[in-house]
This record gives C-alpha cells, sequence and structure tokens, in this order.
C-alpha cells in the first residue's frame, strides 16, 4: 500500500473516532426490502445472474500442481472441471461431453493425460479438444473442430483460480479494480493452501456473509475475541467499483484483557505492510469473498447459496510458503482460534433465519456503520438489471459515484486535513 493511501488512511481513522454523525451529505438509506432475504423471486435472480455474471473463486494451483491434475469443482450449482495443461495455464471445462452430454470426469480430483468420456469413449486433450471418438466410420462428416468441450472463462491471480460463466466478462484484474494493486503486498503468486473447511449453516447466504461484513456486531457477539482486538469507533469503510468494499479498523491502544484470537504462524509475508501490521483489514469483494488479510496468511470465506434459506462457508486458508516438509503446527492453534470467532457469527445467523420467515420482518433499516451492507445490495441490483427486480424487491441507487474510489469526501472532514 502507498505512503500516501496509508496516510489517508489515518487521517479517515481520526475522523470516524471523532465524528458525531454520518458525514455530511452522506444518504440515508432506505430499508432494504424483507423479501431479498425470503423471496423465492429474488434468489432465482440471483441465480441467473449474480453467480452467472460474476468473477467466482474455485481452486487454488496446489490442488493440481503438475500437467495433467484436474479437479471437479461444482459449488456454483455448475458442473465444471479445472485442468493444469502441459502449456502451463489452467483450463476450465463445463464437465459435459459434447456427444451426449455425459461427463469427463467423475472424480473429484485427480491426474490424466487424457479426459475420456465413460459412456461412449469421446476423448478430449488438456485444451478441450476433441482428438478421438469410438466408431468413426458411423459418424458422416463429424467435425471435430466444432465438438470441443464448453469452456469457462478462468484466470489466476497469483496461485488462486477464478472462474466466470459469463463469456463477456470483464478480465479479473479489471473486476478487482484499485484492489489488485492493494493485494500486491501479500504475494498472492507464492501463497500455499494451508487448509479448507466447509460449513453448513440454516440461514439464507446473505445473513451469513452480511455478519461478516460490518463491525457493528462486535461489542455483543465478540466481547471476548474481536472485541479487544480492534477499535471498533475508529473503523473506516472503503466502497470500489463492483460492489467490493474494504475496512480497516486499528488495533487498540490500551492494555486490556487478552483476546481468545492469539497465536501465529511461525512464517512471514515480508513485503506486507504497515496497515495489514497494525489494523484489521479486511476485503469483501462481491458477490460472496469475505477476508481479514494479515501478514502471517489468512483465511478467505466463501459463501454458496443450498436454498432460499441453506448456505454453505467455505473457509480457504493461505499462508506464506514454508519451503518443503509440512506446514507449521501453529497454523492449528490460530485456525482453531478463529473457527471459534466464526462459531459466535453463525451461531446466531439460524435464528436470524427463523426471524426474516416471520410475519413481522418487513425490512432493514442500516446504519452508516454498514453501508458496505446496503452498497453490496445497490450493485448486485445492478448486475441483475433493476428493470429485472420486482418493484417490492428493489434497493434505491441512493449511494453516488461521489462516494466510491477513489472519491473520498471524508478526507476534507479529517481532523488531521491540514497535516
Amino acid at each position: 500500500m502507498e505512503a500516501v493511501e496509508i496516510s489517508n488512511l489515518r487521517r479517515l481513522m481520526a475522523y470516524e473516532g471523532a465524528r458525531n454523525a454520518p458525514p455530511p451529505d452522506f444518504p440515508k438509506f432506505p430499508d432494504l426490502p424483507a423479501g431479498r432475504y425470503n423471496d423465492q423471486r429474488f434468489f432465482e435472480l440471483e441465480k441467473q445472474h449474480i453467480w452467472r455474471k460474476s468473477w467466482l473463486l474455485a481452486g487454488h494451483i496446489d490442488e493440481i500442481p503438475e500437467p495433467g491434475c484436474y479437479k471437479l469443482w461444482e459449488t456454483a450449482g455448475q458442473p465444471v472441471v479445472l485442468i493444469h495443461s502441459r502449456s502451463g495455464a489452467v483450463n476450465a471445462f463445463y464437465n459435459t461431453c459434447s456427444h451426449r452430454g455425459a461427463p469427463v470426469v467423475q472424480e473429484a480430483a485427480g491426474k490424466r493425460s487424457r479426459l475420456v468420456c465413460k459412456y461412449h469413449g469421446w476423448t478430449y486433450d488438456d485444451e478441450g479438444k476433441l482428438v478421438s471418438v469410438r466408431d468413426p466410420r458411423d459418424f458422416v462428416d463429424l467435425d471435430f473442430s466444432c465438438r470441443s468441450l464448453r469452456k469457462v472463462k478462468c484466470e489466476r491471480l497469483g496461485n488462486l483460480l477464478f472462474v466466470n460463466f459469463d463469456p463477456n466478462a470483464p478480465l479479473l484484474k479489471e473486476w478487482l479494480g484499485p484492489v489488485a494493486k492493494e493485494w500486491e503486498e501479500f504475494q498472492f503468486d507464492k501463497l500455499r493452501l494451508v487448509d479448507r473447511y466447509v460449513w453448513d449453516l440454516e440461514s439464507n447466504w446473505k445473513i451469513a456473509m452480511e455478519a461478516n461484513m460490518e463491525v457493528y456486531h462486535v461489542k455483543s457477539i465478540h466481547p471476548s475475541s474481536v472485541d479487544l482486538l480492534l477499535d471498533s469507533s475508529k473503523n473506516v469503510n472503503t466502497l470500489y467499483p463492483y460492489g467490493h468494499g474494504r475496512m480497516v479498523a486499528p488495533a487498540r491502544e490500551q492494555e486490556g484483557p487478552k483476546s481468545t484470537l492469539s497465536g501465529l504462524p511461525d512464517v512471514d509475508i515480508p513485503t506486507v505492510g504497515e496497515i495489514a501490521r497494525t489494523c484489521t483489514l479486511s476485503y469483501g469483494m462481491f458477490p460472496n469473498w469475505v477476508s481479514p488479510l494479515g501478514s502471517y496468511g489468512f483465511p478467505v470465506l466463501l459463501f454458496w447459496p443450498n436454498g432460499l434459506n441453506r448456505c454453505r462457508m467455505e473457509v480457504w486458508w493461505f499462508g506464506a510458503d514454508w519451503g518443503t516438509g509440512k506446514r507449521s503446527a501453529n497454523w492449528d492453534g490460530y485456525i482453531a482460534a478463529f473457527n471459534d470467532v466464526l462459531k459466535e457469527d453463525t451461531e446466531f445467523g439460524r435464528w436470524i433465519q427463523k426471524s426474516v420467515e416471520s410475519y413481522g420482518f418487513k425490512g432493514v433499516p442500516l446504519s452508516y456503520q454498514e453501508a458496505r451492507i446496503y452498497y453490496w445490495h445497490q450493485s448486485a441490483d445492478r448486475m441483475i438489471g433493476r428493470e429485472n427486480v420486482p418493484p417490492e424487491l428493489r434497493v434505491e441507487p441512493v449511494i453516488g459515484e461521489e462516494w466510491v474510489y477513489p472519491n473520498e469526501p471524508r478526507l476534507a472532514l479529517s481532523p488531521l486535513a491540514a497535516e
């Protein structure tokens, strides 16, 4: 992170700690319609647009480290096979043979020189090209060039693998925007896959995700963990294009009870800068990524719908390269402590779900502190197309570009503005 950006964040933290109200001219949020959490129509719109048009984390190169290695990925509701090709690229294809639609891969992972459909033996190379069929004499004028596996848009961010089902989607780095530059200090090209967990939750996926998009709940839900680490009164929310957001909250200055979040892995990412070392730095990347980044490694939380009122939370842990051999055992304690915090969030989610399905739930009045949540919903309507959203389910687009990075009206209000 550049020195100017660090200085600006320090000024903004000072402003947030000193303010007595939201910034002048900051928009007042209309209530989020209740149906965005409990109406099947909105759930179907999410499937049709959001999951089909967004960049989604699908894997890590450690899972398919060599040419010929592949993994099956179906988390987003589509059958996809990711394969490390001999060219060094990672390709993604629909797991659908171009003959009769049978899968070309049935195992969760493996290694092959060719992808062979078990139904009739049609065979494809690691670029998805059809190279042979059984009994070719019975296919008159079969044009192999038209019968390749259907590609899914796939790009790498360092060692992380992303897919997008929209062939007209922007490039991944365009989608990430300024965040791609901010993430350079974390060396995504050297990050190792430490571990991975899956949690099945009894709530709408946005309920689970939004618990990780604000610090308003910290004093109530995390009094002996997160609240002892960060000063939520000085939290700074930043909004980015495409619906992304960032929060930065400084560490508490005074000594007090020790947080249950203690212990760190023993391999550091040396290029990580001041803000990530002295503050809680967390990114929410549209549509379903939440990640607090740190100098020793970090989790990425991914939220996937399993239906209107159920979801799956994946937690991917990434760390600095520890070289050959096994990763440090210190990771186990650190992950266990973080999992305890996640339990505090997720166990409350099923109670919220019961409430949002009640006759008494009419909508959500969000505060200035919860601006990233409102901005996410506003961005979701933009991707869906407001004209496609039933009027009673729409979110009013009250957050203008003047509040989206690189614009920052709060800098002029900071008590450190004159420095």
